[in-house]
């Protein structure tokens, strides 16, 4: 671990908030930026994609609950753009603290599945990287509305777990390490079955797709284990290790990049006939 280079980190909704009442954790996202520059000054180029647009703006425009404005899908993109900007803003004040200059970058699926779109994104991470600017990555909610209208009974493509493995594809990245509110892979899910074991590697994502649960636990969050399957799938068939973490504690940011054994590894198993673009569109087609 301690040799990659180009590394993604996916953070989530329910990671960046006080669980009491919603509202960001700034401590927790001072620490994660601090860990993300501090990476940047050993010379690894750092990618980061975060959720948490819509609860920010609900928090924001003062309605936590939706009972307000409501819950109707335009009412969902005002939130997001609301808090996106609101994100941005604290994740730049933070970044320059620490004197690193973050970029910002919103996606939607025809990102992906457009071959002219794609290359123009890919071309922007690549000078992005190259300048040595941190890029902070989000669906574009205003605009793409697969995450934000799909319901627990449909494979996501919008989560930011998918995302952020598609963006690790799309960059040739060597890491992704994706930071959740479990500790990583269980049998099953450990909340409701004591007796559920943990899985500290895995070599191919097929063996344990049975695995995956839709549901995230999470008030806030849109990805459950099937959603990381889904990830761990398109990471590792393209040539990126992926590791699934407790974002607890922001340090296991540290813990992984140094080799120790914490969360689930998924291994790099790079298939050169992967098709990203016709997964993307096979998962939720148009």
């Amino acid at each position: 671990m301690k040799e990659k280079k180009r590394i993604v980190v996916k953070i989530g909704s329910s990671s960046l908030q006080h669980v009491q009442t919603g509202d960001l954790d700034y401590v927790k996202l001072e620490k994660l930026v601090r860990i993300l520059s501090d990476l940047r000054n050993q010379g690894k180029e750092v990618v980061l994609v975060t959720s948490g647009a819509i609860a920010s703006g609900k928090q924001a425009l003062n309605d936590p609950d939706g009972s307000k404005f409501g819950h109707e899908l335009a009412t969902k993109q005002a939130f997001a753009a609301v808090g996106q900007a609101r994100l941005m803003m604290i994740y730049q004040k933070l970044f320059m603290e620490y004197n690193h200059i973050a970029a910002q970058i919103l996606m939607t699926k025809n990102t992906v599945v457009d071959v002219n779109n794609r290359t123009n994104a890919q071309n922007t991470f690549s000078e992005l990287l190259r300048m040595g600017a941190i890029p902070i990555v989000n669906e574009n909610d205003t605009i793409a509305t697969y995450e934000i209208m799909v319901g627990d009974n449909d494979v996501l493509v919008g989560d930011n777990d998918t995302l952020s493995a598609i963006v690790s594809a799309m960059i040739d990245a060597d890491l992704l390490i994706l930071l959740s509110d479990i500790d990583g892979l269980y049998t099953d899910d450990p909340r409701q079955n004591k007796d559920a074991k943990f899985i500290d590697t895995v070599t191919d994502v097929d063996e344990v797709s049975y695995m995956g649960k839709k549901s995230t636990g999470s008030k806030v969050g849109t990805g459950g284990m099937n959603t990381k399957l889904t990830a761990a799938k398109i990471a590792t068939m393209s040539g990126v290790d992926m590791v699934i973490a407790n974002s607890k504690n922001i340090s296991v940011i540290n813990k992984i990049i140094n080799g120790e054994n914490v969360g689930t590894h998924f291994v790099a198993k790079k298939d050169e006939g992967f098709d990203l673009p016709g997964f993307v569109n096979s998962i939720h087609p148009v």
